[in-house]
């Protein structure tokens, strides 16, 4: 029986989980209902514009997120490697609490691609710009800085999809450690 939901933000919760399990395309309302213990008037009433409304309000959420425990540190910290270290840990701790999933990535794998294009090109962009930024203030030059900050988030998003594949997560937890390893001897 779905459950009477006070908060947009619980929904938003519980429909993170079933895009994380099925993807977009497979969830359709009557699975993100049934796992997400929802009711169709609470769905509409909280996301009217349907399906890809609810997609962009968890995107939205991931961002926030994001944003706060890993970007905007990035881009304040004064010790290059101590904010290395604390972005590693805060990414693997959200990845591994949320099933070795990242939505972002999963949104450009279907149809659903150019529907949330914008998004997921921000998501990385303020990503790879952040870390890039510390890199620089820690002593590389632009290029080298912006090439390192890219190859990390590629490597942190290809040991998710790997991970996932050996339904592992001390593969991730190795590749985060290899991250930040490599990371940190960039440093001066």
């Amino acid at each position: 029986m779905p459950r009477t939901l006070l908060e947009r933000s619980d929904a938003v919760h519980a429909l993170a989980g079933v895009f994380r399990r099925r993807g977009f395309e497979s969830s359709s309302l009557s699975v993100i209902q049934q796992e997400a213990g929802i009711g169709r008037g609470s769905l509409y009433h909280f996301f009217p514009d349907g399906k890809t409304d609810m997609a962009r309000a968890v995107l939205d959420q991931v961002s926030d997120w994001f944003e706060d425990e890993v970007f905007a540190p990035l881009r304040s910290a004064t010790d290059a490697a101590d904010a290395v270290s604390a972005m590693t840990k805060a990414v693997s701790d959200y990845f591994v609490s949320r099933e070795n999933v990242c939505l972002f990535a999963a949104m450009t794998l279907g149809e659903e691609k150019e529907t949330f294009a914008g998004e997921v090109k921000t998501y990385f962009a303020d990503w790879v710009d952040a870390l890039a930024a510390l890199l620089r203030r820690g002593g590389l030059d632009p290029e080298d800085a912006h090439e390192n900050a890219l190859d990390a988030v590629a490597v942190i998003q290809g040991g998710l999809i790997i991970t996932r594949a050996y339904a592992d997560e001390t593969t991730f937890l190795g590749v985060m450690e290899r991250v930040e390893r490599r990371l940190l001897s960039q440093l001066s």
